[in-house]
């Protein structure tokens, strides 16, 4: 039988907002090449269906409640995730909401309402998963890959979302700092920076979210807007051995979009 160059049977993924979405896409991934899972998302019952849907490949899951706009909450739910499993090599920080508001027009409360999440939350959650990593290290088991869910708009600017790529450009800023800090651990760190792809939250108004999926299908090379299953290759990569030697880095995912225009 050939080998399986990218199996993570005996590896355990920790995704945030993994109940639908592109997070969900990461998580299935995971699963599919072997990989246990935690997943944290802020409503039960889609955790509870996003888990049994992993189940299905054969690998344990934990689904957990848990806000990342919390520090405390992450803390404890990252806790919760080493009681259950024993360990993480894989953290995907993907969890982020997305608003639209003129620049001029922002306000103290909605530019803090998506950094609290897409922001603090992401370095919190990486805190969380370095520390143990470098722990782990330092008794002897080196190695881990940190995941950020990037975005687009780090390389260009999208009118009446300066909070959102505020935060996407600062991630993927703190990708170079954490893969030059926690290198020496065997730790590295990586960012997946989609194009536009079709979730839950970029079609909240059907209306829009079609408009601009037919505009990418038009301008992309590929011919099409993306789906979270074409994020899959990436984060299995990221996540695997194969990947030992690539740290530091943006992968972009976006159907050849960026290098069309």
């Amino acid at each position: 039988m050939p080998e399986n160059l990218f199996d993570l049977s005996g590896k355990v993924a920790l995704v945030t907002g993994a109940n639908s979405g592109l997070g969900f896409g990461f998580a299935r991934g995971l699963a599919r090449a072997g990989s246990d899972i935690v997943i944290w998302g802020r409503r039960q019952e889609k955790n509870e269906e996003a888990a049994t849907a992993l189940r299905a490949y054969g690998v344990r899951v934990v689904a957990d409640t848990v806000d990342v706009a919390s520090e405390p909450a992450i803390v404890a739910g990252f806790s919760r995730a080493l009681e259950a499993m024993g360990r993480i090599d894989t953290l995907v920080a993907n969890a982020g909401i997305a608003s639209q508001v003129p620049f001029t027009e922002m306000d103290v409360a909605r530019y803090r309402q998506l950094i609290d999440v897409n922001l603090d939350g992401a370095v919190f959650t990486l805190r969380e998963g370095a520390r143990h990593m470098q722990a782990r290290a330092e008794a002897g088991d080196p190695g881990g890959s940190l995941i950020i869910c990037g975005s687009g708009s780090i390389f260009q600017g999208v009118p009446t979302m300066a909070h959102y790529g505020i935060a996407k450009g600062a991630l993927n800023a703190l990708a170079k700092a954490l893969a030059a800090e926690l290198g020496r651990f065997g730790v590295r760190c990586n960012v997946i920076a989609p194009g536009f792809i079709e979730t839950e939250m970029t079609f909240a108004d059907p209306e829009i979210g079609r408009r601009i999926a037919d505009i990418v299908a038009s301008k992309a090379p590929l011919g099409r807007a993306g789906t979270p299953g074409d994020l899959e290759g990436a984060v299995v990569y990221l996540a695997s051995d194969m990947a030992a030697y690539h740290t530091g880095d943006t992968l972009v995912v976006d159907g050849g979009k960026m290098s069309a225009n």
